[in-house]
């Protein structure tokens, strides 16, 4: 599928030398057969974030996000998400979470969210490399029908 998929590193502390999470989220979107990406880096303040995921609507058939979901007072990537969404899919958060119980204990502290916004699919992710190959495995099986049902059967311009 030639979708364009976003990638937005959510971070008070990760530059584009040190990241793990969005390089981790590319790699493993890819062996979904997803090839053309398009990546952020931005701080944990709901301004940035939303900017950076709206601007990334504009250009891209999905968005995931890496970090910031979290417990701690600067994790606000769901509350920065949330108000954006025109449709929730808290089902595919929800399967990230329970598929990660097999992997560990803590799975749940995780309070990302998922919908959709200017027909664009948004994941949020939680921020460690081994959460986002987890999170992304389990649902990537359905992320290409759901693009292909938020463009009714195609892509726009015929970009997927």
């Amino acid at each position: 599928m030639a979708a364009r998929i976003g990638i937005i590193t959510v971070s008070d502390t990760r530059s584009a030398r040190d990241d793990q999470s969005g390089p981790m989220a590319r790699q493993t979107l890819a062996e979904f057969g997803f090839q053309d990406f398009e990546s952020r880096i931005v701080p944990d303040e709901v301004e940035q974030i939303q900017a950076a995921i709206l601007d990334l609507c504009e250009t891209c058939h999905g968005v995931f996000t890496t970090g910031g979901t979290g417990f701690a007072p600067r994790d606000v990537t769901p509350e920065a998400t949330a108000p954006l969404l025109e449709k929730r899919a808290d089902s595919l958060c929800e399967l990230m979470r329970l598929r990660g119980m097999g992997q560990t204990q803590f799975s749940h502290l995780s309070r990302g969210i998922a919908g959709v916004c200017r027909g664009a699919l948004v994941v949020n992710l939680p921020g460690s490399p081994k959460a986002v190959l987890q999170g992304i495995r389990a649902i990537g099986h359905l992320i290409e029908p759901i693009l292909l049902n938020l463009h009714e059967g195609h892509c726009p311009a015929n970009e997927c």
